[in-house]
């Protein structure tokens, strides 16, 4: 009870509460957990403008009265976590509600394929595709990398385990022969990472994300550094391998010093919870995601905040919509 009252004692300080207690009461108090990634990352600061915009806590006014659009009586937050393995696994595990996910970790979670053989977690559900993340690889230019072949014996970082960007980073280097052996390996998350680059203790690293990512663009803002393309027949054998993955192209300026587009690799950004969570539960949120409330709240957040769209919500899903999303979108004329 104490840790109640002092949640209802700060969301009234922030002036988030109406003045009526009986509400409060009548209402009750649920907490619901996004999983993201590294704070340095694009998960963790879309998540946590997604959590404000599904929370609507115990005693908020009316959305129609200037409250928040939300869940009513929910409280959600952004937990960071390092990434979308360890979002299944707690997923799986009962230690979050929710998280955001790669869409090639979800399909091979799911299915049981690749680093997932032999421990498929088929109570995975979809809530929404969000939107597509790409496929940095980071060099030093001073480094002498300008292609994947050229971080043979070159000190890289695939990030820490746990993360997409370490089971994407894998798969790529497998497909064009890149051995563990043959590289330098340190498995740094992206902030660490970028440490280590302006350190001049690290040659490149790579992160999937959300582009322009602001620890990216800080580091090129003090550090001089090249994005590498993955382009031609190392894009072919790639895809020929791991169909998930699609062709795109960070745009040019996307970083500093960055004067041309760079071809690489993209998957999609997915939100996923649990078959257990209540289908009502799941229902609200997916119609709290897709009130015109939080579209306008997403565009004061990151450039990827802003490509989040109801027209993609079912792009790329490849495992069962949550009975409560698939209600929603039934409900919009979005499934028949």
């Amino acid at each position: 009870m104490a840790s109640r009252r002092n949640a209802l004692a700060f969301l009234a300080a922030a002036g988030l509460l109406a003045p009526l207690a009986s509400r409060s009461r009548a209402q009750g108090m649920r907490f619901f957990r996004i999983g993201t990634g590294a704070t340095g990352g694009s998960y963790y600061p879309i998540g946590a403008l997604i959590a404000a915009a599904i929370s609507a806590p115990p005693g908020s006014r009316s959305c129609d009265l200037g409250g928040p659009c939300g869940v009513p009586g929910l409280i959600a937050s952004a937990v960071a976590t390092p990434g979308s393995v360890a979002n299944v696994m707690a997923i799986q595990n009962g230690r979050l509600e929710s998280g955001f996910v790669q869409g090639d970790i979800t399909a091979q979670a799911y299915r049981g394929l690749g680093a997932w053989t032999g421990r498929t977690v088929p109570g995975l559900r979809a809530i929404a595709n969000l939107y597509p993340e790409t496929v940095h690889l980071i060099a030093r230019r001073d480094a002498g990398i300008h292609e994947l072949a050229d971080l043979r014996g070159k000190r890289v970082s695939l990030d820490e385990p746990g993360s997409g960007t370490l089971a994407d980073a894998e798969m790529i280097l497998a497909a064009v022969g890149m051995a563990p052996g043959m590289l330098q390996l340190r498995n740094l998350s992206l902030g660490p990472a970028t440490q280590a680059m302006t350190a001049g203790d690290l040659d490149a690293f790579f992160f999937v994300g959300g582009h322009p990512a602001d620890t990216i663009v800080e580091l090129a803002s003090r550090t001089a550094i090249e994005v590498v393309p993955i382009e031609g027949a190392t894009t072919a054998r790639i895809i020929a391998e791991y169909p998930f993955f699609t062709t795109t192209v960070l745009p040019v300026d996307t970083y500093a010093g960055q004067e041309l587009p760079v071809p690489t690799l993209s998957v999609g950004a997915q939100w996923l919870t649990s078959a257990q969570q209540p289908e009502d539960l799941i229902h609200d949120l997916t119609v709290a995601l897709w009130n015109p409330a939080t579209a306008a709240l997403l565009q004061t957040g990151p450039r990827r905040g802003r490509s989040i769209q109801r027209a993609t919500a079912l792009d790329g899903i490849s495992i069962p919509l949550h009975p409560g999303a698939a209600r929603y979108y039934k409900e919009n004329n979005m499934l028949p």
